[in-house]
């Protein structure tokens, strides 16, 4: 990379979501590393620390237009970069998510012409894995990759997803998620006195909520329990939970589960946990599993996507839908802390080796050079 600063636009949402989360943590790196960073989201991102040096937010308003039958973002988005894009003299949008926020690069940038950010696009899954086969968005989507200056993706398994998607005749380079762990604000006894746990084995999930995480079976996997009576389930939840309610009462283990919010940092329950417990079908990296592999628990997962390429050898992988396999495994952890202390130390070992900050935000600054040095 050039050795002058840069002045980088990073779009994202602004929620606890794999891509925000990254999107930030990569943002604050490069303004630690002396660049000029500037976020736009509809709301400020939940990790971004706004008395940062080099840091800037601009807020964009969703249109609600009566012209429009439906609130707008993408067309007031793409004003908000061009305006700052143009005033700033942004050296390039580095984008999570090809629709809308790739959309509305190349419209901010056409705004601005010959001067204009190149575009990096990441993708973290939802483009190619929900939104790619529908043919409402297909075409939109391959327009933004097409005409991004780079593509880049979380994992291996999800660039060749979306080349097979998309047909792409071009380079999308891999460059895996990374965590950079904080201090909790909270000990481990607090947490869990808070919770109402003593000597019960606390499982963690995090995740969005959405209908690929596979909340049944997460639920039915507790179910299925020999230690049910030993184990509490804990959901951090980025989104409702309602739909998920009557299958409490219905497997009868409304007691064993906790669903919290997360208003507060998340570290402070991932290391009041003894075990991580996922359930994705459809999974481009896993960034909630990361998180619970830097805190040394033990990560029991569905061989999911990309999830294979995260966990490797440090946890334990079962064929998507063997609940039973999957919670014989956490039987096995409540009898055996031994076991469970050794298969977090080897997720903590593996973390901590292969998705830092250290690793990763040298390869986006590769990709930087490159776009920024090549004439169109």
């Amino acid at each position: 990379m050039e050795r002058r600063s840069l002045k980088i636009g990073i779009t994202c949402f602004p929620l606890i979501g794999g891509s925000g989360i990254l999107a930030t943590s990569l943002g604050m790196e490069f303004a630690a590393r002396d660049h000029e960073v500037h976020f736009f989201s509809y709301a400020k991102p939940v990790r971004l620390d706004l008395t940062a040096p080099r840091i800037h937010f601009h807020e964009v308003a969703v249109g609600t237009h009566s012209v429009f039958p439906c609130p707008d973002y993408t067309l007031p988005l793409a004003v908000k970069m061009e305006e700052v894009g143009r005033v700033e003299r942004l050296d390039l949008f580095h984008v999570h998510y090809a629709v809308p926020h790739a959309t509305a690069a190349f419209l901010a940038a056409e705004m601005i012409g010959d001067s204009a950010p190149k575009i990096v696009t990441t993708l973290h899954g939802t483009d190619t894995t929900l939104l790619g086969p529908n043919p409402q968005y297909h075409g939109a989507i391959a327009h933004a990759l097409n005409h991004s200056d780079a593509v880049t993706a979380v994992s291996e398994s999800l660039r060749r997803q979306t080349i097979e998607t998309f047909a792409l005749r071009r380079t999308v380079d891999v460059i895996p998620n990374f965590f950079t762990p904080t201090a909790a604000t909270r000990n481990r006894e607090e947490v869990r006195r808070e919770l109402g746990i003593t000597d019960e084995f606390l499982v963690l999930h995090m995740s969005n909520l959405r209908p690929s995480k596979r909340i049944d079976l997460l639920l039915r996997i507790i179910a299925k329990m020999k230690q049910r009576n030993r184990v509490r389930l804990l959901i951090l939840a980025g989104g409702s939970f309602a739909s998920a309610e009557p299958l409490l009462d219905e497997l009868g283990i409304r007691p064993n589960v906790i669903v919290r919010s997360t208003a507060e940092p998340v570290e402070n329950y991932v290391q009041a946990a003894d075990a991580g417990l996922y359930t994705s079908e459809i999974e481009s990296f896993g960034l909630s599993i990361l998180e619970t592999m830097f805190f040394a628990k033990p990560v029991i997962a569905f061989a999911a996507g990309g999830i294979p390429e995260v966990v490797g050898n440090a946890g334990s992988l079962h064929k998507f839908g063997d609940v039973d396999a999957m919670a014989k495994t956490v039987d096995e952890l409540i009898e055996s802390p031994e076991k469970a202390r050794e298969m977090g130390e080897a997720g903590r070992k593996r973390a901590s080796t292969e998705f830092t900050a250290q690793k990763a935000v040298p390869h986006y600054e590769a990709v930087y050079r490159r776009v920024l040095t090549t004439q169109n």
